[in-house]
């Protein structure tokens, strides 16, 4: 499994990479009226992903790039970054602040630091962005919408 991201989100936060991990698969495609297979993801920077993942433009544009973040890029933050961070999808809304930090201490304390952020401080059980409560002892934890950052 690879957790990090070209654009800064971090994957393992991912309710369909956590289901992968978990053995959930099946499961969790007919809650979400899709096949195993359209679920199936192990991160970003890896060759298995899931099918709202497949066509992302910013991975295209980073692997022909040839940079593994996005703020390596001399066109850095492009307005295809913006878009992104300013979607629908509330988990989006760090990206920037997660690249800046990636830049500023590495991608190993980051990586650290992101799992310390998703998992239950109580059983330390990892829970995904938009979780409201830990699936292991039912803590309440702070989800994504918590972190937005206009």
């Amino acid at each position: 499994m690879k957790y990090d991201t070209y654009c800064g989100l971090y994957c393992g936060a991912c309710s369909m990479l956590i289901a992968n991990e978990r053995g959930k698969l099946e499961e969790k495609a007919k809650i979400w009226k899709l096949k195993p297979e359209e679920v199936r993801c192990n991160g970003c920077k890896s060759d298995v992903l899931s099918v709202y993942c497949l066509d992302c433009k910013i991975k295209t544009c980073a692997e022909n790039k040839n940079v593994d973040y996005c703020y390596y890029c001399p066109d850095y933050p492009c307005a295809m970054l913006h878009k992104f961070k300013n979607d629908r999808y509330d988990h989006h809304s760090i990206i920037f602040q997660n690249l800046n930090f990636i830049k500023e201490n590495g991608i190993e304390a980051w990586l650290k630091s992101q799992k310390e952020r998703w998992s239950c401080s109580e059983c330390g059980m990892r829970f995904s962005w938009y979780d409201k409560k830990c699936s292991k002892c039912g803590q309440p934890v702070k989800s994504c919408k918590e972190d937005i950052i206009d």
